[in-house]
């Protein structure tokens, strides 16, 4: 998508802060982050949100929460105390960006409910 943001960032249009990368997936500290360690996993495909995620993005679904969200918590050394994973989707669910981003946040305790 020729105006999306991430899309933009995925093809190195714009600079980020890489912490993670492969062919199909890209890792970026957040800019505004709300905790100490607070990573945004992108695919590199354009999906809108969680809801667009079709039947052909079920291997891009599953390399993201087996391969690469656990390396990224290791790597940044939130495996150990936990850490929250996050993905808004619509404007109600607090979606700013339409593209599927996941929010990987730790290095602090976290209430709950969230807010």
């Amino acid at each position: 998508m020729a105006d999306c943001i991430f899309c933009k960032i995925a093809q190195g249009e714009i600079p980020s802060t890489k912490v993670y990368e492969d062919d199909t997936v890209l890792a970026f500290r957040d800019l505004d982050p709300q905790a100490p360690e607070h990573v945004l996993i992108i695919p590199k495909k354009h999906i809108r949100s969680v809801l667009d995620f079709g039947a052909e993005d079920g291997a891009l679904a599953a390399h993201i929460l087996t391969e690469v969200v656990p390396q990224l918590a290791r790597s940044l050394g939130v495996d150990g105390d936990g850490f929250r994973l996050v993905t808004n989707t619509g404007e109600d669910g607090g979606q700013t960006v339409g593209h599927l981003h996941f929010h990987l946040l730790g290095g602090r305790a976290f209430a709950w409910p969230p807010g």
